[in-house]
């Protein structure tokens, strides 16, 4: 269990993928040097309270901060996020897109983390938010997290 608070629990969510275990390498087939699109995902132990749910994913290895490739919020509730999946409401990344952008590390390995979060409710956002609306507006909803952590070298 994690705790946000004195009185605040969050549980884990089990995040997986068939497309890369946790700490190895993510396929070329999802990064900038394939066909960039978002790998398959797999959720497991949703609570049951669950009304959508947050993908996140950054590399903390960038040059200058943190780098967002990608936000999405009120997924609806499911235990498998298909490849290129585009349920939900997209926000901007730090490429100024509004899509899933894949890894693509000027140089060395960098470490990709994709964050899942389950909310008790639905999100009211902008179509142009960016993270930090985005971690605001759904502070105190989480209700349960999970995280897969892949690597990626360009060649």
């Amino acid at each position: 269990m994690i705790y946000a608070g004195e009185d605040v629990e969050i549980k884990l969510l089990k995040l997986t993928s068939t497309a890369f275990n946790d700490n190895e390498e993510i396929p070329v087939r999802y990064t900038c040097d394939g066909l960039n699109q978002s790998p398959p995902l797999d959720i497991d132990n949703i609570p049951i309270e669950t009304k959508s749910l947050v993908i996140i994913v950054e590399d903390p290895d960038a040059p200058i901060n943190t780098w967002v490739h990608w936000l999405v919020w009120n997924i609806p509730v499911t235990h498998h996020i298909k490849e290129n999946m585009l349920k939900g409401q997209q926000g901007v990344n730090d490429f100024s897109r509004k899509f899933y952008c894949g890894p693509c590390p000027l140089n060395g390995t960098h470490h990709y983390l994709f964050k899942v979060y389950a909310l008790n409710d639905l999100l009211q956002l902008p179509d142009n938010a960016k993270k930090l609306q985005l971690e605001r507006s759904m502070s105190e909803k989480i209700i349960a997290f999970g995280q897969l952590t892949g690597l990626y070298t360009r060649k």
